[in-house]
């Protein structure tokens, strides 16, 4: 490097060899030793190495795309300029020294142009003297998203410069495009990561305190009365289901029995949907616009109603009138022909209001409150009539669409926000647009179709599903001697040898011939039935087809068994079983996830050479508020589909794409092939994913051959793991179950408590158990290699083989859902309130002190790019708000009191500053013009349920 002396450059190699060998364990290593292929290092090595180098405040930042390209002591020291001259370390800004990049003194750049100013950033950012101002960042500077989300970090830090996102990066892939793009640094608008006066608090109106309510006792205090909760619930569940069977049991005949199952099961149908509905209005009453701090009286009682109301059997009747009529009595105000077809019940239904013909779709999100700042926020939420609402929207409160709008898939309505009568909106946050998301039209559909409809359902539950639940139970009772004692009023019969051994047995018969019932199931029932509707045609709702396509859709998502065979070769063939054109297969060994939904396998078609990550939701089908119509839906060879996508049937993607996460997948324009699409609404950005050249031998040829053999081996033998320890979770539990009901003679109805407390602890303990040992009993580190290497293999059976994340479901809204993270590893604070977030890599996630997280938040610490796996930590500081539905990618820093928007998605590589507001998808800083009108009605209204 220019004006670097020898004797400079020498010391520099010494102090890296120093840390190398070090983190190596040896004394010393060559300065021209290449660090994999003579020293033995991998990426985890180096990235330890790069980690402790960070450290150092004499040594200058160094990534492992550093590494990879300067892959000696002696080469990488001489990539960057000595120390003693090297600019200011920018992982922690500090005053004034913040304005300094690649060696340019803050004085020196003042006058600069912008185009001179973003150059020196980039050029400090690659570790380089210079960069061409009409360089195109990917393709002739060689920079992937991470390495320019770096960037847009840095300039962030400047008050002489902008604040520039990665889609204008995407946008202006150029410094010269770039800097035209923006006005010149010296009429800049003021910056806005930090909040000014009124407009700081941006999505709930003044604070009101947030420590009020959060002291310890408080937090002590929810908790233990959540947990009396659930041991009241099951004592008395089980109780109930117990009295029940020992009633039909004692039927005489066949016909007398079959009379008393549909008696019981009615009656316990009846009163589970009526439950919260009578709890919600002796607790609550009417629901109000107003803030309620967490863990206070008032908090408990929304608790206790929110959990009645999304564990009700009800959830059955979604996408029927019944549906409907059950918000209804909750207190919504629901207009004629509304359909309802989300699985995410609203929790605050007196607050929303749906016009007449409105259609709701698939994976909406629309509940009535939102967590913020450590306080529950209840407001309005209004759709007019003749309203769209597309698959996998959020709304939140606040917001309201007028007669015959639309929103769009994937897209979001933020608080304040307000959809003018006739227009359609997309993205995130919505905007105009001139799509028409109304794909079907409307159709002749009376009362009586959806009362009959109506009356089918609850007969076939009644009927009999009810009846062949007890059927089952009674069949295994007389063919096992010993568990059959255990409903007799005789002595216990659970110590002796021959009870475990039936229970072991039945457990045996049970779950293995359920699976294999299931398989034949799933391959034989749904193309008997598949033909009935024919593609293209349009069928009113609450008929026969309705009733076909709804029945296929639930036998065709069994999420049991896309996780047993997702992640493998055995995905294909299961998939393909089922009825899905997968074409010509070329075989990855991960062509799909754990987590692929459709509405009909036999009208979606993937092209060859195509990979898909988790969370793929296909679109199948059209809907309006009486109408609906199969479509097929393909998805082009040769792409890559990233996490949380909802793909529609007319999709405007074609071969060769990748569409990255959480992208809105358009329906309009041309169609899109050989290119990356991101964001919401989409924006097209280089379909070349930079990796490192080490990886790309690892998919071709001989060498591919090999390693996706030895995969599927690995693969294999995880599939067996996983029946392994769910048989043995499900034998557990049935041993339990059966030594509760042969104790019941003795304790009474206590056991019953003890047991359903007991059951839970132990689901949760053994899992984490389970979770633990597929990690050998150590943390998660950062990886970056090929999906053909035993370091991913292993990545993939931790995926697996964990179960947790269905019961850490049950502790949403509780102090017990931090203390469980805890458990699995994770980073994180005293008094975090989580609503319902998911993340899989717990022990590479740090989460601060009193922070937010709502329902739908998914923090992801990796990602799959084609062939290559990349993962990284995610750190979150303290008293932070992630909003409903947001998405956090690997390698974000997110600082103190920040907070992010609805629906948003916060790219890898991000660091988002102290005290700032993003939203959108990709997430941005928000201006003072994009905040949110503080909403009036917070705190205002108490009418009957107020604080104590």
């Amino acid at each position: 490097m220019t004006g670097k002396s020898v004797g400079a450059t020498v010391s520099t190699e010494e102090r890296l060899a120093e840390v190398l060998a070090g983190v190596v364990d040896t004394e010393e290593v060559p300065l021209d030793s290449n660090f994999f292929t003579d020293l033995g290092a991998d990426s985890l090595v180096m990235a330890k190495f790069c980690a402790r180098v960070r450290k150092r405040d004499d040594l200058p930042t160094v990534s492992m795309k550093d590494i990879y390209q300067h892959s000696t002591i002696e080469s990488l020291a001489a990539a960057f300029p000595d120390t003693a001259t090297a600019p200011p370390r920018t992982d922690t800004p500090s005053g004034a020294a913040s304005g300094v990049e690649s060696g340019v003194e803050s004085g020196a750049s003042t006058g600069a142009g912008t185009q001179t100013l973003l150059a020196e950033v980039l050029a400090g950012v690659m570790r380089t003297e210079r960069v061409p101002a009409d360089g195109d960042f990917f393709t002739d500077l060689g920079a992937d998203s991470l390495v320019m989300a770096q960037f847009c970090a840095r300039v962030r830090k400047r008050d002489d410069l902008p604040t520039v996102s990665m889609k204008d990066i995407y946008q202006h892939s150029t410094i010269e495009s770039l800097a035209a793009a923006f006005p010149d640094t010296a009429t800049a608008p003021p910056r806005t990561d930090a909040p000014r006066g009124a407009a700081a608090d941006v999505e709930s109106g003044p604070q009101t305190g947030r420590t009020s309510g959060t002291g310890a006792w408080r937090y002590v205090l929810c908790g233990t009365a959540q947990l009396l909760t659930f041991v009241g619930f099951s004592c008395l569940g089980t109780l109930a289901l117990l009295r029940g069977y020992m009633w039909i049991a004692a039927g005489s005949g066949t016909a007398d029995v079959y009379l008393r199952a549909v008696a019981f099961g009615a009656v316990i149908l009846l009163g589970l949907c009526a439950l919260p509905v009578a709890a919600k209005w002796i607790l609550i009453g009417r629901f109000t616009p107003r803030s309620i701090p967490v863990w206070s009286f008032a908090y408990l009682r929304f608790w206790w109603i929110k959990t009645l109301i999304r564990t009700s059997p009800a959830r059955l009747f979604v996408g029927s009138p019944l549906y409907v009529l059950y918000l209804r009595a909750l207190g919504a105000h629901i207009g004629k022909g509304v359909t309802v077809l989300t699985r995410f019940v609203p929790v605050c239904p007196d607050l929303i209001t749906i016009g007449d013909r409105t259609v709701v779709r698939k994976d909406v999100l629309f509940s009535g409150y939102r967590a913020h700042d450590g306080r529950i926020e209840t407001g309005t939420l209004t759709l007019g009539r003749d309203v769209t609402v597309s698959e996998q929207a959020v709304i939140d409160i606040g917001t309201s669409m007028g007669d015959g709008s639309q929103l769009g898939h994937a897209s979001s309505l933020h608080s304040g926000q307000t959809v003018p009568p006739g227009e359609a909106w997309h993205g995130t946050p919505a905007r105009p647009s001139s799509v028409d998301y109304r794909a079907v039209g409307p159709v002749e559909c009376g009362t009586l179709r959806r009362g009959l409809y109506s009356l089918w359902r609850v007969m076939a539950i009644v009927l009999i599903y009810l009846p062949l639940t007890v059927a089952g139970v009674d069949l295994l009772l007389t063919l096992l001697p010993q568990l059959n004692a255990v409903v007799s009023a005789g002595p216990p019969v659970f110590t002796s040898l021959a009870f475990f051994l039936e229970t072991l047995v039945a457990s045996l018969v049970v779950f293995f011939g359920g699976l294999l019932v299931g398989l034949l199931t799933v391959n034989t029932v749904p193309r008997l039935l598949s033909p009935v509707n024919k593609r293209g045609r349009i069928y009113p709702l609450y008929g026969f087809h309705y009733g076909v396509q709804r029945a296929v859709t639930r036998m065709t998502n069994i999420r049991f068994f896309t996780t047993l065979f997702g992640d493998s070769s055995a995905i294909v063939h299961y998939l393909r079983s089922l009825g899905y054109d997968l074409g010509r297969v070329q075989q990855t060994g991960s062509n799909f996830g754990l987590l692929v939904r459709y509405d009909t396998p036999y009208l979606s078609r993937v092209g060859k050479g195509t990979m898909i990550a988790d969370g793929l939701s296909v679109i199948n089908t059209d809907y309006s508020s009486t109408s609906f119509r199969l479509s097929p839906a393909t998805i082009g060879a040769k792409s890559f589909l990233g996490n949380n996508i909802v793909y529609p049937p007319r999709a405007r993607t074609g071969d060769n794409c990748l569409l990255a996460t959480k992208v809105m997948v358009p329906v309009e324009g041309p169609m899109r092939e050989g290119v990356g699409l991101l964001g919401s609404p989409s924006f097209e950005i280089p379909r070349t994913v930079l990796r490192d050249s080490r990886l790309d031998h690892f998919g071709r040829g001989e060498e591919l051959r090999r390693r996706l053999a030895a995969k599927n081996k690995h693969n294999a033998l995880t599939a067996g793991l996983f029946l392994l320890t769910r048989w043995l979770h499900f034998f557990a539990l049935a041993l339990i179950a059966m030594v509760a009901v042969d104790l019941y003679h003795v304790f009474g109805a206590v056991v019953f408590a003890l047991s359903g407390l007991l059951s839970l602890a132990f689901s949760v303990g053994y899992f984490a158990l389970v979770e633990w040992a597929s990690m050998g009993f150590r943390r998660l580190r950062p990886l970056y290699c090929s999906i053909y290497e035993p370091a991913f293999w292993a990545h993939e059976r931790f995926w697996k083989l964990g179960a947790i994340h269905v019961y850490m479901q049950i502790f949403n809204g509780t102090p017990f859902k931090a203390m469980l993270w805890r458990l699995l590893g994770m980073r994180i604070g005293r008094r975090v309130f989580d609503d319902g977030c998911a993340t899989a890599e717990r022990t590479l996630v740090g989460i601060g002190d009193g922070c937010t997280l709502n329902a739908g938040t998914v923090i992801q610490c990796h990602s799959q790019e084609d062939g290559a796996f990349k993962s990284d930590h995610i750190s979150i500081g303290a008293n932070v708000t992630l909003g409903v539905g947001a998405f956090v990618h690997y390698g974000t820093t997110v600082g103190d009191h920040a907070q992010l928007g609805a629906d948003s998605f916060l790219m890898k590589g991000e660091e988002v500053p102290a005290q700032a507001r993003w939203s959108g998808n990709p997430a941005t800083a928000l201006v003072a013009s994009d905040r949110a009108t503080p909403e009036r009605h917070q705190g205002e209204t108490r009418e009957s349920f107020t604080d104590s």
